[in-house]
Parts: structure tokens; C-alpha cells; sequence
């Protein structure tokens, strides 16, 4: 499937270790029904509805949540830093940069690599990806393959973790290799264990997910089979049994089901139809699936606003940003932070001087007027001491350096030098001798 596997540059039979057996599989105990549920998708919820990997994704609050949250990982750049004696420098020619920023592996991008990374770690709890290395011994990379939770099996021999990977061999055949943790991006998600972690619809959002499901499935029914009753017929006097099932069959070959005709339905004999209110049990049905999605998007971090739930919202503008703000903060840094150590620890050996971080400036930039008073501190302006240069505050920007005097910071302090003032009387003083 991948051509790492075909690769004679990478000679993954001299990395392979012995094959998985039955003992080895410490990471799902037959007595953890979640560990179990998530392996197989068979375990329902309180509800009946089965949450898994696929299923949850049906759900427009589990899609929406895990599509925001792994978007704005994608976008977020993987910058490369170099350590230097004044603090640090960019690196960004770093021959890793371009796996991590442009294209990990020639069928994946690097943003498509950070989305399918960030669901995996969201709805299976962890994600996976195998560092393709030159040669046995080289920590050079030759690719970066990210690997469906399936596919990977983790336990542990002593203090290190090794994985088995499940794919297609280069015969063609399905097989599998063992690798160490140093040839594995393992990326957790919350509360890891050092096997495995938490996935957010295995744990949080389950049952939340589990009412959701049922919830749609309810409301696609009752409109698919126009079972909502949403009209009365009132008759001036008795009606026969026969006239009323005739009268029912009508009704029903004209307005319920697909495919029905617009054409109208005459009555006679006094009938007349009234129209309905809404039922307490279809305000109760919109009002729990309003209020799954504000439980869904709670499991995972996002604002409520964020999926399109506004309902409680009170007010725009300046909330609505905090609230932005603090959604960078507060659910993606966590994920950010997790996935820079893994990078570092995997790619750099200790007290290497390269340091990867995520670079979340772009999501928090404000508007333009704000950005414009904060640079125009930075530079030094009125009252204020600056602590950028205008090379610095164009390379935020992304705009080519001037150089020169631009390159140069700036005080903006008044100058401690008192300016002379004229001399009024030096004509009257005779010159010098």
C-alpha cells in the first residue's frame, strides 16, 4: 500500500522484530467495554445507537467539531528554531521542514497529514505515523507516513513501547513489522497512559453522541414517512368506520411519503381541516437535539458559536472574539504542545540545538486597526519603548526586509541630550583671541 514497504533504499526486514502475538496485546482488555466498543463498534450506548469512528462522523456536531479543530491544526505552521547564544533563529531550511509543512509523504499533503492526524487522535484517541528512515541506522528522515489506528498495535517491552504495523507487504501480502518508538510519531490525545489515550466519543461525548444519532434518525423518520401529525379533520356529524378509513387512505396516498402529489384533496360532507400547533413532543425532540450539540461541542473544546449553535448567545462582537481566543488557548494549544514534544523528542535527539514549535500568531492576529496599534508600540511610538524593528514587524506580515535603518530598533524615548539654545548675546562678546 505505501511505498515504504517497497522502498529498497529502507531495508524494513533488518528493523523487524518478532511478530505480535496474543500476549502482546496488553492495550485492550477484554473487560474494558469502551477499549472494546472502540476496537469493534459493536458495544450501544444507553440509547441502542452504536458511536464509533464512522457513525460519529454522521453526526453534524461530532463532523463540525472535529473538522474545526483539525482544520486550524493544518493550517497552524510547523516552524523549525535553531538555538543560538542570543536565544534563537528561524530554521526553516531544515530538510525536516518540508515534511511537516509541504508534503510528508508523495500521496498526503502536510495540511491533509495534520487533519487526518488530529481526527484519529479525536475520535480513536491516538494518531499514528511511521518515520521512514534512509537506511537502518540513519536519524534522517525519507518520509512520514501517518497510519489509521487499526494498523498499529502498541505494548510495551520494559521501558519502551514498540509498535506493529498492519498493511500490505511488498508480495502483495497482508503481514506485519515491529518498529521501536523512535521510528513512531505516536501523537496522544487527553489522559494518555503511556499505551494508549482517551478518545473524545469513546469517553466524553458517547452517550451525548449515542442521543444525537437516535435524535436524527427520530426526525429523519417522522419527516420521511409524514408520520408528524400536523393537520385535523372535523366532521359536522358521525362518519362511518369504512368512510373513515377511506378518507385516512386519501390523506395518506396525497400527502405522506416520498414522492407525493401537490394535487389537493376535495372534501365534502361538511369536512373541514384544521391546522396544529406544534406537539410538547417535537418541541422536546428540537429542543434535546439543540442541546446534544452544545453537550457534543462541550466534549471537545469548540465554542457552542463555533458549529453554528448561537441560541445562547447574547451578544456579538468583542464576546464572540474572547471566546475565539480562548478556543486557541485552551483546546488547541493543549493538542499543539502535545504533538511539538512528540516532534522533538522523535526527530532531535537530546540537547540538540533544533526545536520545532507551532506557530499560532495567525489565529490570534486581531483586526486591523488593533494590529495597527500594537505595531506601532512595537516600533516605539508615543509613550512607548520598542521592542521590534521594521524588518521584524514586515517579516510578520510577510513582506521582503528594507535593511538599513529599518533593520534597527528603535528606542522611542525622547533623546536625554537637551537641545541647545541659541546663544542671543554671542554677537555682543568679542571674538576670541
Amino acid at each position: 500500500m505505501f511505498d515504504f514497504l517497497k522502498s529498497k533504499t529502507a531495508p524494513v526486514l533488518e528493523r523487524i522484530e518478532p511478530t505480535l502475538n496474543n500476549s502482546t496485546f496488553v492495550d485492550v482488555q477484554s473487560s474494558d467495554s469502551a477499549r472494546m466498543g472502540q476496537l469493534f463498534g459493536q458495544v450501544p450506548t444507553a440509547s441502542g445507537a452504536v458511536v464509533n469512528e464512522i457513525t460519529a462522523n454522521r453526526v453534524s456536531a461530532v463532523y463540525a467539531c472535529a473538522r474545526l479543530i483539525g482544520g486550524a491544526v493544518s493550517t497552524i505552521p510547523c516552524d523549525f528554531n535553531k538555538r543560538t547564544p542570543e536565544g534563537r533563529e528561524k530554521a526553516n531550511d531544515h530538510p525536516f521542514w518540508w515534511f511537516f509543512n509541504e508534503q510528508p509523504t508523495p500521496i498526503f499533503t502536510a495540511a491533509s497529514f495534520w487533519e487526518f492526524i488530529t481526527n484519529q487522535m479525536l475520535m480513536r484517541g491516538d494518531g499514528f505515523a511511521y518515520l521512514v528512515r534512509p537506511n537502518q541506522y540513519s536519524p534522517g528522515l525519507a518520509g512520514v507516513v501517518p497510519l489509521h489506528r487499526d494498523k498499529v498495535f502498541v505494548f510495551r517491552q520494559g521501558n519502551r513501547l514498540r509498535y506493529t504495523i498492519m498493511d500490505t507487504l511488498a508480495d502483495g501480502t497482508e503481514g506485519s513489522f515491529t518498529v521501536d518508538q523512535d521510528d513512531m510519531l505516536h501523537f496522544p490525545g487527553f489522559a494518555f497512559n503511556g499505551l494508549f489515550s482517551m478518545s473524545v466519543i469513546g469517553y466524553a461525548a458517547r452517550q451525548a453522541t449515542g442521543i444525537a444519532m437516535k435524535a436524527d434518525e427520530h426526525a429523519a423518520t417522522t419527516f420521511g414517512s409524514g408520520a408528524s401529525i400536523q393537520y385535523a379533520v372535523k366532521v359536522p356529524k358521525q362518519m362511518s368506520p369504512e368512510l373513515q378509513e377511506s378518507f385516512r387512505q386519501a390523506w395518506v396516498a396525497k400527502y405522506c411519503g416520498s414522492g407525493v402529489s401537490g394535487i389537493p384533496l376535495i372534501l365534502t360532507e361538511g369536512l373541514d381541516v384544521q391546522e396544529l400547533s406544534m406537539t410538547a413532543a417535537d418541541a422536546q425532540l428540537l429542543e434535546s437535539r439543540r442541546y446534544q450539540s452544545v453537550d457534543i461541542a462541550r466534549a471537545f473544546g469548540v465554542p457552542p458559536h463555533m458549529i453554528g449553535e448561537t441560541t445562547a448567545s447574547t451578544s456579538w462582537g468583542s464576546g464572540i472574539e474572547q471566546m475565539s481566543n480562548g478556543y486557541v488557548k485552551y483546546t488547541l494549544q493543549p493538542h499543539l504542545t502535545r504533538f511539538a514534544q512528540e516532534l522533538n523528542r522523535k526527530l532531535f535527539p537530546r540537547l540538540d540545538r533544533y526545536f520545532v514549535e507551532f506557530n499560532v500568531d495567525g489565529l490570534l492576529a486581531a483586526d486591523s486597526k488593533t494590529q495597527a496599534d500594537y505595531f506601532g508600540k512595537a516600533l516605539g511610538g508615543p509613550g512607548a519603548k520598542g521592542w521590534m524593528t521594521q524588518d521584524e514587524v514586515r517579516r510578520a506580515k510577510n513582506l521582503p526586509p528594507l535593511g538599513g535603518d529599518a533593520a534597527t530598533l528603535s528606542s522611542g524615548m525622547p533623546s536625554a541630550t537637551p537641545k541647545e539654545e541659541p546663544d542671543e548675546d554671542a554677537e555682543d562678546r568679542p571674538a576670541a583671541a
